[in-house]
């Protein structure tokens, strides 16, 4: 079976960067990473991965993009992708998109940036094991 993906959404290449690497030294080549620079190319991309058959075990989503923000994005994936972990990682994401991803994405956590690699870690395999 193909090695499952985690996808990060962000409209910074730096942030995507070291997502990457923070991701790659903790899980090695346990996951295959990928990365979005926005919404649109997000979608795109699982679309991609969905007709090659490939799962996406995690989606880590900022909120503030150009285009479609972060809860809209995590609501359209949940709505063909329910079972994908989704967690929100922003500096500026207001109340109500965080509890409309909740609500509507089952959104797994939202952390703040700049964010705390040990915290993100921790998120992402507390999401994995619900699995």
């Amino acid at each position: 079976m193909a090695k499952a993906v985690i996808l990060c959404v962000d409209d910074e290449r730096m942030v995507l960067n070291s997502l990457r690497a923070q991701l790659l030294a903790s899980f090695g080549n346990n996951y295959i990473y990928e990365a979005a620079e926005d919404a649109d190319e997000a979608l795109e991309l699982i679309q991609e991965l969905s007709e090659e058959d490939v799962s996406i075990v995690v989606i880590i989503s900022d909120w503030l993009m150009p285009g479609m923000k972060g809860d809209e994005l995590l609501i359209r994936i949940h709505e063909q992708f329910p079972k994908v972990v989704k967690i929100m990682l922003t500096g500026q994401a207001d109340e109500s998109a965080i509890e409309r991803a909740k609500k509507f994405a089952n959104l797994h956590c939202c952390l703040s940036k700049p964010w705390s690699e040990v915290e993100l870690l921790e998120t992402i395999r507390s999401g994995l094991s619900q699995l």
